[in-house]
């Protein structure tokens, strides 16, 4: 068992960049580098302006520092691999390494789909019961919401992993992705993989599966608070306050659903589009984030105006 594992931590898997594009890499970096720029830039942004401004200190922008936080996560996860390749065609990974790497892009982006269940139910008690909001989520329970959002993700991740150390590889060893996928390297084994791939299911429909169910219902009830308003002006006020959640959920879920479509359905596309799509769903949420917060959220807006005018000002 002992030279079984020691052979499987010496494996080195390659990653794959654009498939058919390989000689336009260093091209395709300079929209990557833009983006993974303006993700890093955009979140940190948020954080730093929820941190240093009191008005912020609200239940609403704790869960938003929750989601930039896991957006950062998410970004510098697949950051080096990916710039790695386009600009060195630096290709290769140890199976530890490669673990390590698709067991954070999987627990941020379970953190992100429960942050955005967190900010749903956020917004239900907000527009439902505002004069018991503050006595609801107060400091304490916000604090031990995302304490549970971090041990779930990582008890439902952890099984994959180990999971995927017991397999024997002794296929081809590249991966289709240019950072490590869970199905990718479990489809590299020469073992039954069947457990592998129940547990694998489980942890999908236990978590963005769930998470999406009870986000909807939220909104079914918030929306029907929001119906039962007599002032059309507070109908609008009310519901106008959820814009920018829905907005994240938004580029959370389609590009989630658009990746599985693909990989169900699009057998006969070009290999490029699978991979350009797999990317795009772990670039989007972290990229638009920030954006649909700083235009939609008049308090995040002004104190991001003023947090970069005083930096002008200084200089």
């Amino acid at each position: 068992m002992s030279n079984s594992q020691n052979f499987t931590s010496s494996i080195i898997f390659l990653l794959t960049g654009v498939p058919g594009l390989e000689a336009f890499h260093t091209w395709i970096s300079i929209p990557f580098c833009f983006l993974y720029a303006t993700a890093l830039s955009g979140n940190s942004l948020i954080l730093f302006v929820i941190t240093t401004q009191p008005s912020l200190h609200e239940p609403m922008y704790y869960f938003l520092s929750m989601l930039s936080t896991t957006d950062l996560g998410l970004s510098i996860s697949t950051l080096v691999t990916m710039l790695g390749i386009f600009w060195f065609n630096a290709r290769e990974i140890n199976f530890n390494a490669c673990l390590s790497q698709m067991f954070f892009i999987q627990l941020f982006t379970v953190m992100e789909s429960s942050v955005l269940l967190a900010m749903a139910f956020d917004r239900f008690v907000a527009i439902s019961n505002p004069l018991r909001y503050a006595t609801i989520l107060t400091h304490y329970r916000i604090a031990q919401i995302g304490v549970a959002i971090v041990i779930r993700g990582t008890l439902v991740q952890a099984p994959l992993v180990v999971l995927l150390k017991r397999l024997s590889y002794c296929r081809s060893h590249v991966l289709l992705h240019s950072y490590c996928f869970h199905p990718d390297v479990m489809k590299l084994s020469c073992t039954d993989t069947r457990i592998n791939s129940a547990v694998g299911l489980t942890a999908l429909i236990t978590t963005a599966g769930v998470d999406s169910v009870f986000i909807v219902l939220s909104y079914v009830l918030i929306i029907r608070t929001v119906l039962s308003i007599a002032s059309p002006e507070e109908r609008r006020k009310a519901f106008s306050t959820c814009v920018s959640h829905i907005g994240a959920v938004a580029v959370f879920y389609i590009p989630l659903i658009s990746l599985s479509f693909v990989h169900r359905f699009g057998k006969g596309a070009p290999p490029y589009v699978h991979t350009l799509i797999a990317n795009a769903y772990l670039l989007i949420p972290p990229v638009m984030n920030p954006i649909i917060y700083s235009v939609k959220t008049k308090q995040i807006r002004k104190a991001v105006l003023k947090v970069l005018h005083s930096r002008v000002t200084k200089t």
